[in-house]
Formats: C-alpha cells, sequence, structure tokens
C-alpha cells in the first residue's frame, strides 16, 4: 500500500492514498511573521514546570493519578512524552460534530485550508479553524466511524477508522506531545497513541495501528467548486472557542525552532519547519520539499513498486500564517 503524507513542522498529514498526488497547500508569506510572544512564554512556563528532557525512562507520568491506561505496557520510552500545557482533555475533542450543507456557510475566505475526506460516496469538509482548537473530531460517515485529527504544531492532518479489532474507539487529546506532535488516547483503554502514524504506544493497546482512510487539504474554494452537495462541519460545536482567530500566528516561520523538543534536531539538510510531502511505499520513505515543488511543479520518484508523481497546486493559505485566518 502506498501512504502519501504532507509533512509540515516535524509530522504527517494524510492527502491520497492511489495515483498522483496534487498538493493543496502553499505557503502564503507567513515565513515572515514570527512566533507569538504568548506563545514563547506559554512554552517557557511548561518547560519550567516539564522540562524537554521528558517524563524519565520507565516512570509513569506525574498526572498518572488522573489515568486508567496500564503504564507497563509501552512500545517508545515514557521519557519521550511532555506535557503541551493543558490537561488531558483541556482540549475537547468534538464528539457530536454537526453539519451544514455548503451553500450556508458563510464563516470561511476562500483560500482557506479544509480536510476533505470522502467514504461511501459522500464528502464531508472540516475546516481547519475549528480543528485547530479542538484536534480530534469524532465523526462517522455512512457506516464508518472516523477520527479526523489535526496537529498545530505540526500542521498534520491524518484520518483515521476508528474501528479496532471489531471495537469502535472515541478518542481524546492527552495533553501530551511527543516529538512535538499530537498524543491521543482512547476512552475505552485510555492507551495512547500518537497521530503520526496512527499508532498506540503505551497502555493496554500497544503495537495496535489505526487504518488510516484517504484525505486532502485543499482550499475552500475547491471544495464548494467540487463539492457542492457535500457537507461542512458546523462552528455549532458546543463550546465557546474563537473560531476564525489563530492561536499558532506565526508559528510556522520555516527558519525557527520548535517550542517542544524534537529528535534529531541537528539534521541541518532542510529548515526545522520546512514542509515536505512525505511518500511512504513499502518499507521506503521520501521526502519532497514544498520548496523544490514550488519551482519544478512536478516531481517524479522511482520507487521499486513504480513510479510515484508529486504535483504541486498553489492556492491555500498556510493555517498558521496570520493572527486570523477567517472574518
Amino acid at each position: 500500500m502506498r501512504h502519501y503524507h504532507l509533512v509540515g513542522l516535524g509530522a504527517v498529514a494524510l492527502l491520497a492514498a492511489a495515483g498522483a498526488l496534487v498538493l493543496g497547500l502553499a505557503l502564503d508569506g507567513g515565513n515572515e511573521s514570527t512566533p507569538s510572544e504568548e506563545l514563547s512564554a506559554i512554552a517557557e512556563e511548561i518547560n519550567k514546570e516539564v522540562p524537554n528532557v521528558g517524563l524519565g525512562e520507565g516512570s509513569p507520568p506525574p498526572d498518572a493519578g488522573d489515568w486508567a491506561t496500564d503504564f507497563s505496557k509501552s512500545s517508545v520510552p515514557l521519557e519521550e512524552f511532555q506535557s503541551g500545557g493543558p490537561p488531558k482533555d483541556g482540549i475537547p475533542a468534538i464528539d457530536k460534530p454537526r453539519y451544514v450543507q455548503v451553500k450556508d456557510v458563510d464563516f470561511l475566505e476562500d483560500r482557506e485550508p479544509v480536510i476533505v475526506v470522502a467514504v461511501e460516496g459522500m464528502t464531508h469538509g472540516y475546516p481547519i479553524q475549528i480543528l485547530m482548537w479542538h484536534e480530534i473530531v469524532n465523526a462517522r460517515i455512512g457506516d464508518m466511524p472516523l477520527a479526523v485529527t489535526f496537529c498545530p504544531l505540526c500542521n498534520t492532518a491524518i484520518v483515521f477508522d476508528r474501528r479496532v479489532d471489531g471495537r469502535v474507539l472515541d478518542f481524546g487529546t492527552t495533553g501530551k506531545l511527543r516529538d512535538s506532535d499530537l498524543v491521543m488516547y482512547d476512552r475505552q483503554t485510555e492507551s495512547w497513541w500518537q497521530q503520526f502514524g496512527g499508532e498506540a504506544v503505551v497502555g493496554e493497546l500497544t503495537g495496535r495501528e489505526l487504518r488510516e482512510i484517504p484525505a486532502r487539504i485543499v482550499s475552500w474554494e475547491e471544495f464548494r467548486r467540487e463539492d457542492s452537495e457535500g457537507l461542512v462541519l458546523s462552528r455549532d460545536t458546543g463550546f465557546a472557542r474563537d473560531y476564525g482567530l489563530n492561536p499558532y500566528s506565526g508559528y510556522d516561520r520555516i527558519d525557527s525552532s520548535p517550542l517542544f523538543a524534537t529528535r534529531n534536531a541537528d539534521d541541518d539538510r532542510l529548515p526545522p519547519k520546512e514542509r515536505v510531502v512525505y511518500v511512504e511505499v513499502g518499507e521506503s520513505a521520501y521526502a519532497v520539499p514544498f520548496s523544490s515543488l514550488a519551482t519544478k511543479r512536478t516531481i517524479e520518484i522511482e520507487t521499486r513498486r513504480g513510479t510515484v508523481v508529486v504535483r504541486w497546486r498553489p492556492g491555500v493559505a498556510s493555517a498558521l500564517d496570520n493572527g486570523v485566518i477567517s472574518t
């Protein structure tokens, strides 16, 4: 199976699962901005309490009493997890998503990014301006239960089938990060899952993997044009949030360091936050920088299983490039 991912700020976002890949994001001058003073201050306070060295190998987290997780089972050292600031479910997942028809959407600008998922002949759009504040939507399209996930620190969107071993799981946010990436948990066993890859890395379900569902990030203008009969996640989430206001303004400056620790920080082949397309074919993986794609428009990758064609298509604003992503 071929996996095609869009990688930004250190993790991945699933775009397509077969054929040629057409990108739907373009840098939009956000590289001129800098991470906000508020974010820097928050990170400084967090790191005073939970240093970047991690939690201590083999030791449960300081808030272990809040968890029913089996910390004796893990596939990665517990020292690799660190607090992102909010507590368990401090960033609330959307469990009862409501949708509106395309014609009734009046809160999106043409170039705003939308995660598009098509299942069983039905198409749903998930605006990143909403996912920015919730990170997980426990959704269902037709008969398929889905977890639509977005990590703002990585600018990555990945959609998963929530079924594991015949059981439907519901996901929430742990408040933890690993490699600056979202760590989810399922409410059934409270196992911890890495968004990048969809694998359970701590707890009863350690080693299980969620099946990824093909998804794309496109502009609202493109979604509206191509999927006029689709449904769009509503701002009526049951929570009071400043949807359209970006709390991570400027975080995507390409040469700035992430707020939280990541591995291979000394690898200087690309700037720290260069967006790349991540292509996984069998046991091999390839990374194609956006900067190269923007210049060449089409890049072919020769793999053992054939040629993969990666194409650049501009027209979508970065989700993190300014303070307000919608008016």
